[in-house]
C-alpha cells in the first residue's frame, strides 16, 4: 500500500505542473562530426559535498525535487570508444533530468560500459560487469523513480530512456542508473506508455549507429566491450 500511496502523491506533484508536457529494456574515433562545445566539469566539486546516501522512491523524490532547483544544466556527453554522442535532457521529465545530471557530476557513468546492444533496436548502457560500478552505485544508493509517461514524448529514434528495474518491481518504476537509446528505424513505439523518456541525442547517432552494429553473444553483451569513458556536462 506504501508504494500505491507514493505513487499517488507522485502522481498529484506532476498535475501542478504544467500539463501540456515491450521487451524488456539489458578506440577513440575522433572524426565524428560534433561540433566542439565548451564542457563543464564538476565531477570533483560534486564528489567533495555530502551527499545522502538515496534510499527508496521517497527519499530519491524528495532529494531530486531539491536537486531540480538548483541543477539546471540538461547537456550531457557521452565518450564512447567509438566516439561522443552527445545528449539533450529534457525539463518537462524533472526527475530523470537530474538524476542524470546529478549521476553525471558524481562520475558515476564513467567507465561503465553499453552492456546490451541490438542491432535495429536500442543500445543499453550504464551497468559494467566491474566491481567498481557495484561500488559506486553503494555509494549513491538503492532507490527507483517513477515513471513520467504523459509528457507527449515517444520512442523515436534517438530519444533516450529509462528501463524499469526488475526486482520486485510491478509499477515498472524506473531503473536509475542505466538508460536506452533508441537506434531503431522509424522508432520502437511498442514502449510507449511503459518507459520514460526523458532525452534525445542531438548529436552523434553514427555513434549510436555504430555500436548498435557490433558483435554480441547470446545474451546481447558485446563480444569486445564497449565504455563509456567519459560522461561530463556540455553548454
Amino acid at each position: 500500500m506504501r508504494i500505491v500511496w507514493l505513487l499517488v502523491v507522485f502522481i498529484l506533484l506532476l498535475n501542478c505542473e504544467d500539463k501540456q508536457t515491450k521487451n524488456k529494456i539489458k578506440q577513440e574515433n575522433t572524426e565524428t562530426g560534433i561540433e566542439n562545445k565548451e564542457v563543464k566539469t564538476e565531477t570533483d566539486e560534486d564528489n567533495s559535498k555530502p551527499y545522502p546516501v538515496l534510499d527508496g522512491l521517497q527519499n530519491a523524490m524528495e532529494f531530486f525535487l531539491e536537486y531540480d532547483k538548483k541543477h539546471k544544466e540538461n547537456k550531457v556527453r557521452l565518450t564512447t570508444d567509438f566516439g561522443s554522442i552527445d545528449i539533450l535532457l529534457f525539463n518537462e521529465t524533472k526527475f530523470h533530468r537530474s538524476n542524470f545530471i546529478y549521476l553525471t557530476k558524481r562520475g558515476y557513468f564513467n567507465n561503465t560500459q553499453f552492456y546490451r546492444v541490438i542491432n535495429n533496436f536500442i543500445i543499453q548502457g550504464g551497468n559494467s560487469d566491474d566491481k567498481k560500478t557495484a561500488n559506486k552505485r553503494a555509494e549513491i544508493g538503492r532507490y527507483l523513480l517513477p515513471t513520467d509517461t504523459n509528457r507527449g514524448f515517444t520512442h523515436e529514434r534517438g530519444v533516450i530512456s529509462m528501463p524499469s528495474g526488475e526486482i520486485d518491481n510491478p509499477y515498472k518504476l524506473a531503473s536509475p542508473f542505466e538508460f536506452f537509446i533508441i537506434q531503431q528505424q522509424g522508432g520502437s513505439h511498442f514502449l510507449d506508455g511503459d518507459y520514460t523518456v526523458f532525452g534525445k541525442v542531438i548529436a552523434g547517432m553514427d555513434v549510436v549507429d555504430k555500436i548498435a552494429a557490433v558483435k554480441t553473444d547470446e545474451a546481447d553483451w558485446p563480444l569486445h566491450n564497449v565504455f563509456i569513458r567519459k560522461a561530463e556536462i556540455i553548454n
